[in-house]
């Protein structure tokens, strides 16, 4: 009873969307347990950018008649200070002849007296009015900030997502071509884990991804990134930060994996010890987001190649093999 996954299997049932149906099925076809959290993830990923829409498009919606209202009240406001201005006008015109009699000075004063608490009556539906459009805006502002935190975040693991990733990437990119500071990208990798998932299931997995996660999130610290970058594979952005750095940083981060055990939450078992290999490369002015990602990643399989849990630097361009 979750509408995230209602709309997912909606989505599914409906045949409207032909990457859900390609994904929900493969999962169907291999036996897999479809879980909650496997649902969440799915819909984080296919259909996220649709909500978020749909949330910014109902903001939208109350901003505008927020503005329709208020400009409703002001044009009253409008009406009524004209009309007191036209009666202030005849008023001051009667008394400057000076042959009003005293029962027509009684009216006239009424009259001046009535404009008065009719305009005291429109400013105070305008005080009214501008209070709740200020608290309206103000609950836009939040929800609108948290739409943008979700557009911007892994659901699963709570860490930036890749489109988070890819804005923060080339923004650093561009500061290094216009000779701000070096910087430094790592890819990292859960070894093994299609073979956990496997044997514990989908929970677990997703457990093992949420654990890696908070021990990246402990280990970086200021302008750093931590991504989720697909699947079981993380991205780390050290901005003014040289090869040497980052692969110290890295090297951290892959022993505080290394030495947390998994346990099952249900049972309570212990299921071992995960571990990470990984890939750094330094970012060199000339070169593209795409060639560093791709030096990163190569870096990662050589030290998988080289027998996981560990970190291997990518050599810079020009330069054949890369140095674990």
């Amino acid at each position: 009873p979750i509408p995230e996954i209602f709309e997912l299997w909606y989505v599914y049932y409906s045949e409207e969307n032909a990457e859900v149906t390609r994904a929900l099925d493969i999962l169907i076809a291999s036996k897999q347990k479809i879980s909650n959290e496997r649902c969440q993830e799915l819909h984080q990923r296919f259909l996220s950018d649709s909500s978020q829409n749909e949330k910014v498009k109902q903001a939208g919606d109350k901003i505008q008649s927020t503005i329709k209202d208020v400009n409703t009240i002001v044009n009253n406001v409008k009406d009524a200070t004209s009309k007191f201005n036209s009666s202030l006008t005849d008023v001051s015109e009667k008394l400057e002849t000076g042959e009003m009699t005293k029962d027509q000075v009684q009216m006239v004063v009424k009259k001046v007296m009535t404009g008065t608490q009719d305009m005291i009556k429109q400013n105070q539906v305008l005080e009214q009015e501008l209070s709740k459009s200020s608290k309206a805006m103000k609950e836009l502002q939040r929800d609108l900030e948290q739409v943008r935190k979700e557009a911007l975040t892994d659901s699963l693991t709570g860490l930036a997502n890749r489109k988070s990733f890819d804005t923060e990437i080339n923004r650093i990119s561009k500061e290094g071509e216009g000779g701000g500071p070096v910087f430094s990208l790592v890819m990292m990798d859960i070894d093994y884990f299609k073979s956990f998932n496997d044997n514990y299931g989908h929970q677990v997995g997703d457990q093992v991804l949420r654990l890696v996660a908070r021990t990246l999130v402990e280990g970086v610290k200021g302008r750093d990134v931590a991504a989720r970058f697909g699947g079981e594979e993380f991205a780390l952005i050290f901005p003014e930060t040289n090869l040497a750095g980052a692969l110290k940083v890295a090297e951290a981060l892959r022993k505080a994996v290394a030495a947390k055990e998994v346990i099952n939450r249900n049972t309570g078992d212990k299921l071992g010890r995960i571990t990470l290999s990984g890939g750094a490369a330094q970012f060199v002015a000339g070169e593209s987001v795409e060639d560093l990602i791709e030096r990163a990643d190569a870096a990662l399989y050589t030290a998988k190649h080289n027998g996981r849990n560990q970190v291997a630097a990518a050599p810079m361009p020009g330069h054949k093999k890369a140095a674990s």
